[in-house]
């Protein structure tokens, strides 16, 4: 595997190129998924990357669909760069780049809604609650604090953003958009999806604040796409240090966002790009985060060899 990957230049039709991942079309049904070590934060994306960060996100989607296969339906055809290559012999000059970090998918028309499963009052939720009472507009009981457990966990929906924010909504306008057969059924999956990983997560002595989903229509069936409960799509907390009415600690690239707050909070960064150089100490630290969640989770440490 090689071990950082800013960008990618494979022999095939690239469909778009976000914050993170590049994809590619395969054919007319396929897409490849390839997760680069690229790094954002308050929606600026750094300069440095995080090393092997790309094959972190893509193996704990791979293991999650791994394990909710007998339960929900999903877009993930291989992992495995050989079994790629062999789909497509035209990218065996890239297997350095596709090992451990890339995704040959079904393709889908994608709905266009981030469906965000909410078990702890936190992030942007927390924010609009403790300045109005109200989630989406939606008013919650009062008197919560931040970190409170939801019982049951909230479905909050959000607009899909390809910069900036996502944009929360209320269930009533998720209908309005997709009709409500569909919006239930994305409900409806979103939470089952949510209830098995907390559950899982919870034996490995973590807690999956909130997450978010994206469901694809395919053959006139719905499937699970794009990547699912790792540290980028979600909130991992540590369950032995978790204590309501605060901010918690997390598994993801907290160490980024906390220096880049200081930053901006001694006025040398202001927030938008160009974003300031990372000290080598806030990568490093970024890297372990996420090598740290991926060995907690899945039992095993990152086998950057056997990846390769």
């Amino acid at each position: 595997m090689t071990a950082v990957v800013g960008t990618t230049d494979l022999p095939l039709e690239r469909v778009r190129r976000g914050k993170v991942r590049d994809v590619y079309a395969v054919g007319s049904d396929r897409l490849l998924l390839v997760a680069s070590d690229r790094v954002s934060a308050f929606d600026v994306v750094m300069r440095e990357l995080v090393p092997f960060k790309g094959a972190v996100l893509t193996q704990i989607t791979a293991w999650w669909l791994r394990q909710l296969e007998d339960e929900i339906s999903h877009h993930m055809l291989t992992a495995d760069a050989d079994e790629i290559i062999r789909e497509v012999p035209m990218l065996a000059a890239h297997r350095g780049v596709l090992a451990g970090r890339s995704m040959l998918c079904r393709r889908t028309d994608v709905f266009p809604v981030e469906c965000v499963v909410r078990g702890y009052l936190s992030g942007s939720a927390w924010k609009e609650y403790s300045e109005s009472g109200t989630l989406a507009g939606e008013r919650l009981s009062a008197g919560l604090t931040e970190s409170d457990r939801f019982d049951p966990p909230v479905f909050s929906p959000a607009t899909k953003a390809e910069t900036g924010h996502d944009e929360n909504i209320t269930i009533l306008r998720m209908r309005e958009v997709l009709g409500a057969t569909t919006a239930d059924e994305l409900e409806r999956l979103s939470r089952r999806v949510y209830s098995r990983g907390r559950d899982v997560a919870a034996d490995r002595g973590i807690i999956i604040a909130d997450t978010k989903f994206e469901f694809g229509e395919v053959d006139g069936d719905i499937i699970l796409i794009d990547e699912v409960l790792t540290p980028d799509s979600s909130r991992f907390w540590p369950a032995d240090q978790y204590v309501a009415g605060r901010t918690q600690p997390s598994f993801d690239k907290q160490p980024l966002r906390d220096w880049l707050d200081a930053e901006r909070r001694a006025g040398r960064w202001d927030g938008n790009a160009p974003p300031p150089a990372l000290p080598d100490l806030v990568v490093a630290a970024t890297r372990a985060r996420y090598l740290d969640a991926f060995q907690l989770l899945t039992g095993t440490p990152l086998n950057t060899t056997e990846l390769s």
